[in-house]
Formats: C-alpha cells, sequence, structure tokens
C-alpha cells in the first residue's frame, strides 16, 4: 500500500510521521533534541544529533506502520525556519547550528536600523532583518569568528541540512531561499542582496533552490541503513514549517489567513504579488508567482507551556501518573475563569515580542482574589491577542474573510471560539494533529506523482473541518480587552529596555531544558 513520509523538526523535538495516501496518520515517532545554551541568548543545536535523532525517529515511525518500507513513495522535510546549519568546505558540521530563538546578533540589526540597510533591505528582499535570520547570524558570524567563517563551504536551513543527510545532496527550497537573499520582485537570488549585508564572500555557500516538490535526490545506502528507508527512495526538495503547517492545515490559500499557534506567534496570507511593509515578511509561495506574507513573533504558545511547567508541575506529574492529560486536568479551571469576569491580562513576550528584544512578559490586573485558572485564561487571551497584532498588520494590506487555525491549542474548542471573538472573523480548523508534516508529506506526493500538485490535498476537507463563527458580545468586550492591551504595552516600550538593565547578562549552563 502506497505511503508517503513527512518530516517535522522543531526547535525542541523532530518527528517522523507516515501518512497512507488518503491522508490518514499511519506512525509517529519523536525524538527530543538537546538545545545548548553557551550564554544568554546563544541557542544552538549539534548537527550530528539532530540527524541521529531523526533517523532514529523515522525507523521507529516504520516499525510502527507495520508496512514495508518500500511502501513509502516519497520523502519531505520541514522544519524550523531561519537560524543557520553550516557546513564547512567538506560538507561536514561547522560547529553547532544556531536556532530561531537565538537573539546574539542583536548589535548587528541595531546597526542596519540606525542606517540606511533596513530601508534598502525591505525594498530589495522583502523584508526587514531580524537577530534569528540568516543574514543576521552569518555577519555576527563575520565578525565575531572570523576564522569559522572563512571556511564556510555550505549555508542552510534545518531541513536541507536533513535531506542532505538522506540523499547527500545540498541545497533548498524556494520558500527558505527567500529569508534573506532574494529580490523580493524576481523571486531569485540577489547578489546585490549579499553586498548589502556586507556577505558577498558566501556567493559560492548559497544552497541551490528547487520547487518544495521537486526530486532532489534519492536515499543514499548510508542513510537506509542508519533509517530503515528503501535505498532510492525519492526526497523532495521541503518547504519551510510556516509554509508546511498552512497547507497541511487547509490554509494554505488567498482569502484566507493560517494562524499557527506553535512556539512562534506565525500568521501568513498569500498574494500574487509582492507587497511590502515592515510588519510582515515577503517571501516566497511554493509556486513563482505566488508571495507568502508573514507577520510572526516568538510570542504564542510557548508562553502556555512554560506556566504549565513552573507552575503546574504537580498537576503534570499526576497526569503523567494517571495516564490522564495535564490540559485534561486543568479545563475546569480554565472554563469556570472564562465563565467570569476578570481584570488579569497577561502579555506572552517570554522568549519575544513584536515591541522588540527587550520586551518581557508580564500579568497586570491581578488581585488578591484571583487564582490560577485567571492567570491560565489570562496566558491564552494574551495570546491570542499577540497575534491579532499580526492578523491586523496583513489585513491592512491584503484581503481574508477567515482565519484557519493550527497549533495545539486548537484542540480546545473553547480556545477555537476565544480566537474568533478575538480576530473578530470565522475561524475554521481542520482534524489535522501532525499539519506540518502533512504538508511536506503533500509536497512529496506530488513529486512522486501520487497528488497533481501540493495543494490537491486528498482528504474531504468540508467533512473534517470546523469553524467558529465570532459572537457579537465576546467580540466588543474583548475589542475593550484587547485596546488596553496595546496601551499597556506602549506605555512599556520606553520601561522594557530598563527593566532588561537590571541584570547584566549573564553566561549560563552549556546545557539547558530544551524550550517549548
Amino acid at each position: 500500500m502506497p505511503s508517503l513520509l513527512g518530516i517535522d523538526s522543531g526547535l525542541t523535538v523532530t518527528k517522523a510521521v507516515i501518512f497512507d495516501i488518503d491522508g490518514t496518520p499511519l506512525a509517529v515517532a519523536r525524538r527530543r533534541v538537546t538545545q545548548f545554551i553557551p550564554k544568554a541568548r546563544h541557542i544552538e543545536r549539534d548537527m550530528d544529533e539532530l540527524w541521529s535523532a531523526t533517523a532514529d525517529a523515522i525507523r521507529e515511525a516504520i516499525t510502527l506502520s507495520n508496512r514495508p518500507a518500500s511502501d513509502i513513495q516519497g520523502i519531505a522535510a520541514t522544519a524550523h525556519g531561519d537560524g543557520i546549519y553550516l557546513l564547512d568546505h567538506e560538507r561536514r558540521p561547522l560547529g553547532r547550528a544556531i536556532l530561531s530563538l537565538d537573539s546574539r546578533a542583536g548589535a548587528v540589526i541595531d546597526r542596519w536600523m540606525e542606517s540606511i540597510v533596513a530601508d534598502q533591505a525591505i525594498e530589495l528582499t522583502g523584508q526587514i532583518p531580524h537577530v534569528s535570520a540568516p543574514s543576521a547570524l552569518l555577519a555576527w558570524i563575520r565578525d565575531m569568528e572570523p576564522e569559522r567563517f572563512k571556511r564556510i563551504g555550505h549555508f542552510l536551513s534545518c531541513k536541507d541540512w536533513l535531506r542532505f543527510c538522506l540523499t547527500g545532496i545540498v541545497g533548498t527550497d524556494r520558500t527558505e531561499a527567500s529569508t534573506s537573499f532574494t529580490d523580493v520582485k524576481t523571486q531569485e537570488y540577489s547578489q546585490e542582496a549579499l553586498r548589502l549585508f556586507g556577505l558577498q564572500k558566501l556567493a559560492h555557500a548559497l544552497p541551490p533552490a528547487a520547487r518544495s516538490d521537486q526530486i532532489i535526490g534519492r536515499v543514499t545506502p548510508e542513510a537506509a541503513h542508519l533509517t530503515g528507508l528503501a535505498n532510492g527512495t525519492p526526497v523532495v526538495a521541503g518547504l519551510h514549517d510556516v509554509t508546511a503547517s498552512a497547507l497541511g492545515a487547509g490554509g494554505y490559500a488567498k482569502g484566507v489567513v493560517a494562524v499557527i499557534a506553535g512556539t512562534y506567534s506565525i500568521n501568513e496570507t498569500l498574494s500574487s504579488e509582492p507587497r511590502v511593509d515592515r510588519r510582515w515578511f515577503c517571501r516566497n509561495g511554493i509556486a513563482p508567482g505566488i508571495w507568502n506574507n508573514m507577520s510572526i513573533s516568538p510570542a504564542s504558545t510557548a508562553n502556555y507551556d512554560w506556566f504549565l511547567d513552573k507552575l503546574c508541575a504537580g498537576e503534570r506529574t499526576k497526569g503523567e501518573t494517571q495516564g490522564s492529560s495535564i490540559h485534561a486536568l486543568l479545563a475546569p479551571e480554565i472554563d469556570a475563569a472564562f465563565d467570569r469576569p476578570s481584570t488579569a491580562l497577561f502579555h506572552p513576550y517570554l522568549f519575544g515580542s513584536p515591541y522588540g528584544a527587550s520586551a518581557s512578559a508580564g500579568f497586570f490586573g491581578l488581585g488578591g482574589w484571583h487564582d490560577r485558572g485567571d492567570m491560565l485564561r489570562a496566558v491564552l487571551e494574551g495570546i491570542a491577542f499577540n497575534h491579532r497584532i499580526h492578523v491586523d498588520a496583513l489585513g491592512d494590506g491584503f484581503e481574508f474573510e477567515e482565519a484557519r487555525l493550527a497549533g495545539g491549542v486548537s484542540r480546545n474548542p473553547l480556545v477555537v471560539q476565544m480566537f474568533a471573538d478575538v480576530l473578530g472573523i470565522p475561524v475554521t480548523v481542520t482534524e489535522t494533529d501532525e499539519a506540518a508534516a502533512w504538508g511536506a508529506a503533500l509536497c512529496a506526493g506530488s513529486g512522486a506523482g501520487v497528488y497533481a500538485d501540493p495543494q490537491s490535498d486528498p482528504r474531504d476537507i468540508t467533512r473534517i473541518a470546523k469553524t467558529c463563527q465570532p459572537d457579537a458580545a465576546r467580540s466588543a468586550d474583548y475589542d475593550k480587552r484587547y485596546r488596553v492591551f496595546r496601551q499597556i504595552a506602549d506605555a512599556m516600550t520606553p520601561l522594557w529596555p530598563k527593566i532588561a538593565g537590571l541584570a547584566p547578562e549573564q553566561s549560563v549552563t552549556d546545557e539547558a531544558e530544551p524550550r517549548h
């Protein structure tokens, strides 16, 4: 029976998911990957460990599927975007990979923002450079690690490293190529962009770009031995996880804004022409002539996970002991909190924000009568409010009538309704637990000839989709709460740098618990 393999490698977990060609998940296997934090703002991972963990996950998924590896018709990887994975001239890892949560390049960005580089960058590349962009990280390595810079043979994204390990072929796809160095109008690499960032010496290191569904190689004998895959299985170029999530959730279409609530607050919509603005990235879509407009910040459900880890450890342990979910154990507290008025507000800026790197998280409006349920409600509302900042920005430049919500919180109907009420538009969720992996699998199926194109989802989307309509009264109340949320953030903007200055940056332990 034909099947497809989608690999989804996030910031803490790498997954292998095998799907039947009708879209049914047959097996999922996960492995955690260590995050190293050698000092403040430096967040890294070992590239060989990532490949070993992914290979183990693939082998386990094949076993769990109860189907031979030869049934797999095609493979595609997706992974966290931005950051940098370096190879030397012998095509070996050149130090640890730098993850997209890393912010070591803050001074580089500050310098560019104070010069003409920022304006020239948005005009040429369609986006303002940011701390985890390949351009900023490579400039930091050039300035701070010149010997390492000289040894760069290739620079890749996370998923490109995994496809290299599978096939031995260096390259990327159109969506990932546009993170720093493409001309927004032509959608092709630009030598002028390299010169703009002072990186013209790396012209040789630009990875060749292919369509996300184009077969770029086949599983090598070495990779087959490590993973249990069949030697020669086709591997396509793959795609950025933002695009993969939207594709897998049925939200990769014009007139729709895809809202992915994960570690990052990801909000995106398609257009048939480039339109640039400081509030979003204008990047390549899967096909030529399509642009993916992304408004994002590292400020979404990682905040909720942090709260659960730090303040609900007892319930987590109880749930693990009883075999129940911590979300189910906390549901009565959260439901009760949503049923009563509350002044509690939370800014979900534990790991980053749309307000700059110095912004931090905080509760406002707490009183002695509030309990943990009120705080959990505030965290969830704060996450939705931060998504609204980005959705409203995209609404100024593009037309869309509905949102497609993906991410772990989309499994909770109460949270889905809250997003509809906060955004003020219908919010649809599909029964897709592994949206990014399924988006990758659709590209693999297209390349293998199983589907006509990556958007030919074989599932009956209307049957598996559920739509929440905004409630007028609740939307009006959320508008009021949202305005206060924004006003507090505006008032805090000059204070956040002063708060950050209270604790000078210090070295931290080299190995830390992975962030969610």
